[in-house]
């Protein structure tokens, strides 16, 4: 397994001469949504409907980056094939979290993380539905929850960057992010793929919890 430093610079070096390209896709993600706010009623039904299938196709940019591709912007929508699972998985990420959430802050948090990969899954497996999606990231975020913790606080002179600067920085940083977080993905997903549903042992939740998860979901 890399070390952070190892992933870090690995998206530096990923990130070169793409700079422009990735701030382009992201300002149009941003732009769409945007748009959408200041339409009345449809335009907040609009979000939940378009904003999934956009974010799984900005995560689809990065992967293919990773992978030694261009940036393309045409990947952007690409996720719009299978936007029904984009959707699925988005509010089932929503709905569980929330209801983590109600047991207390802490095992919302804590869930947050177990979901964390769930987009990154389903951008690189579209056959796979958002259960499979959903669960496959709780089974590779097993013992790897605070090592992303510990990854995203690195960046935080890094966001610190970016307010004193009001946002510019946020051009390079937020690529970088991006790029680390993907290959952070590439570092514990499974090899190959398995698209079997898979569970929540015992040892990462109390049984009472574990059941109220088997019935919800």
């Amino acid at each position: 397994m890399f070390t952070r430093a190892e992933i870090k610079a690995q998206a530096k070096a990923q990130l070169k001469g793409k700079v422009g390209m990735f701030f382009l896709c992201t300002l149009i993600v941003y732009a769409i949504t945007f748009a959408l706010c200041f339409i009345p009623i449809i335009g907040v039904i609009g979000i939940y409907i378009v904003l999934p299938p956009l974010a799984v196709g900005l995560i689809s940019v990065y992967l293919n980056v990773t992978y030694g591709d261009e940036v393309e912007i045409g990947t952007l929508f690409k996720s719009f094939n299978y936007m029904g699972k984009c959707i699925a998985l988005f509010l089932m990420i929503i709905f569980f979290t929330l209801l983590w959430s109600l047991l207390f802050v802490i095992p919302g948090i804590i869930k947050s993380y177990s979901y964390s990969m769930a987009f990154y899954i389903l951008a690189e497996n579209p056959e796979m539905s958002a259960r499979e999606a959903l669960n496959e990231s709780k089974e590779i975020m097993k013992g790897n929850k605070l090592n992303f913790f510990v990854l995203q606080l690195s960046f935080i002179l890094w966001d610190l960057l970016a307010t004193v600067t009001f946002g510019i920085a946020y051009i390079y940083v937020l690529p970088y992010m991006q790029l680390t977080y993907t290959n952070f993905y590439h570092n514990i997903k499974r090899q190959p793929m398995q698209a079997e549903p898979v569970y929540d042992s015992p040892a990462y939740d109390t049984p009472y919890v574990e059941t109220v998860e088997d019935v919800v979901e």
